[in-house]
């Protein structure tokens, strides 16, 4: 029996034989090997193709790429448990109402499962041999059980004696696909030499490789004392693509453990000049590395890091917040003391004391982000809207001959708001509540809500018409845009009701700024209806007074974070925040 289970990878540039470079001619550039994603969501189709891809397809498979990294992007961190805060954009308030409110079951077929199980200790030939007789998959044999082994995250050992297996068979020759995926092992259970034998193997054998490849490479790298040369494969990638924030962010990291703390700042300052989002965890290695450092331009520097969050509305999770308040309380001479708190409804933190800014736009953040809304969402807003011009133009008209309304109610959206009641009561009974604080109100419809129906009745529809001004648009018609041009040519005290979030009309905008605007005076001027009891009282979620973001007055800072346990959607806030302020 020959067992094939090698104690080091180093004997690997054995198993190939001496095969000449994958040369690229002169009509090809790049050598497209796409993975599905290295980090651990492995499926049984192939990985790549190791057909090159000819010059004038260069922009396409950038674009390829730049698509996959944006829809890696999401919020870092993940959480359980449910913020007791009530209002409609705080964190886990979305999780919150889908537990109240669950979806349809959901008649996905559950995924087809190989039967055989995966080894926990490394096999000889034999034992190899038997597995893949025992396979009743599709799939490649050797392809699937790499795939898997990533997916578990097996052990180093096993894997190995796969590869050994795989060039037994095969004139010592293992494909690219094995190679990277064990790569990806190495790296996920840090085994740095077995890491720099692959680089040198593939370094040996291809010109080029794919993102992925370069990013695990990179990764793994920078924890060696040949942490340079990951700066060589990040040059590598820019030759053909923008390197991935994960590239930049590995790289700073290997600068600071290697004290390089110059070409640490210079990475993140090419990393922004990119236009990418930062991880918070490169962030956060600046605050690491700050710590007991009395040098007041690195203070700066940092200052300027938290300055980044507030502009573009970022929260550091619990343990960068940890870190922002040990670095704090860490330098030298300056006596801040930090504590984790929350803030009041009023807007006034429990640490300190002190207020927080205003949720609401000064005059001239309003004027500027109407004038957004109007050119970018209602005028040339046309993929998120089914209305005629003509019909957006009868409105408009309407709208100049009415004062200026305090509330716009979405009126179908609202109708809907609990699916056990009658529509037309429902909304009867909002209307009928508002209408008592002697206020001007907008209703919004369909003309279908006019029409006698068991779910609409004429005359409830009728005592709406006597206490609100309406407007019924066609019934192909999209509310949105009607909503939002009604409360912004108010003024900046119109509030308006609707359970729509506004998400497209947010993704409209085109510059972070002015996302940043719309979703402020949303959290402003939002209401939310959370509970009726028919015939009597609706209530309200309250509206926040004040803005949640990084924010300053010299002598303290408040900085939102996002705890552990709560599952924050994107569109909301966090609910905890970390008060800092200066001894006197």
């Amino acid at each position: 029996m020959m067992t094939f289970c090698f104690t080091g990878i180093r004997s690997f540039p054995k198993l190939w034989k001496n095969n000449p470079y994958l040369g690229l001619s002169p009509g090809h550039s790049y050598l497209s090997l796409f993975l599905k994603d290295c980090y651990g969501i492995w499926n049984q189709q192939k990985w790549f193709s190791l057909k090159t891809v000819s010059a004038q397809n260069t922009k396409a498979v950038n674009l390829l790429t730049a698509k996959a990294r944006y829809l890696r992007k999401g919020d870092e961190g993940s959480n359980k448990q449910v913020s007791s805060d009530s209002h409609l954009f705080a964190a886990g308030a979305a999780k919150k109402r889908s537990e109240m409110n669950p979806h349809k079951e959901d008649h996905a077929l559950p995924p087809v499962r190989n039967t055989i199980q995966l080894p926990t200790k490394p096999l000889n030939s034999e034992e190899w041999d038997k597995l893949k007789e025992d396979f009743k998959g599709k799939a490649k044999f050797e392809s699937w059980i790499i795939s898997q082994m990533a997916h578990s995250h097996s052990s180093v050992d096993v894997a190995k004696s796969l590869l050994a297996w795989v060039a037994a068979k095969n004139n010592g020759i293992v494909g690219y696909d094995l190679l990277v995926r064990y790569l990806y092992l190495c790296v996920f259970h840090k085994q740095t030499s077995e890491v720099i034998d692959v680089y040198e193997i593939m370094k040996a054998r291809y010109k080029r490789l794919e993102s992925e490849g370069y990013t695990l490479l990179i990764q793994g790298l920078v924890h060696s004392d040949r942490w340079k040369e990951a700066l060589l494969l990040l040059e590598d990638v820019k030759k053909v693509m923008i390197a991935s924030r994960k590239n930049y962010n590995d790289c700073i990291e290997g600068a600071l453990l290697h004290q390089d703390v110059n070409l640490a700042w210079n990475l993140y300052q090419e990393l922004l000049g990119h236009d990418l989002i930062p991880m918070l965890k490169t962030l956060k290695a600046f605050f690491d590395f700050g710590k007991n450092i009395k040098d007041d331009q690195y203070s700066n520097k940092l200052l300027d890091i938290l300055l980044y969050l507030r502009n573009n509305q970022l929260y550091p999770e619990e343990s960068f917040a940890q870190s922002i308040k040990t670095w704090f309380e860490s330098v030298p001479g300056e006596q801040w003391k930090g504590q984790f708190t929350t803030v009041k409804e009023s807007g006034q933190c429990l640490g300190c004391g002190k207020t927080m800014e205003s949720i609401h736009l000064s005059p001239e953040e309003y004027e500027f982000l109407k004038g957004k809304i109007m050119r970018d969402v209602i005028d040339g807003g046309d993929q998120y809207k089914k209305t005629t011009p003509q019909e957006l133009e009868r409105f408009q008209n309407f709208v100049k001959c009415c004062p200026p309304f305090d509330i716009v109610i979405d009126g179908l959206n609202v109708a809907k708001t609990f699916p056990k009641a009658r529509e037309s009561q429902v909304l009867l009974d909002v209307v009928s509540q508002l209408a008592k604080r002697n206020v001007q109100l907008l209703v919004l419809g369909r003309k279908h809500m006019l029409t006698q129906h068991l779910r609409w009745r004429k005359d409830e529809m009728k005592k709406v018409q006597k206490q609100a001004r309406c407007f019924f648009a066609d019934n192909i018609s999209e509310d949105d845009p009607f909503l939002l041009y009604a409360t912004l040519h108010s003024g900046n005290h119109c509030k308006f009701i609707t359970k729509d979030l506004m998400r497209d009309h947010k993704a409209c905008l085109r510059d972070a700024k002015t996302q940043r605007l719309f979703f402020k005076w949303q959290q402003g001027h939002q209401l939310a209806i959370i509970n009726r009891v028919a015939g009597s009282k609706i209530t309200f979620q309250h509206i926040p007074c004040y803005d949640t973001v990084v924010q300053t007055t010299g002598d303290s800072w408040h900085i939102p974070y996002d705890e552990n346990t709560v599952e924050r959607y994107s569109y909301e806030v966090p609910t905890k925040w970390l008060c800092l302020r200066r001894k006197t």
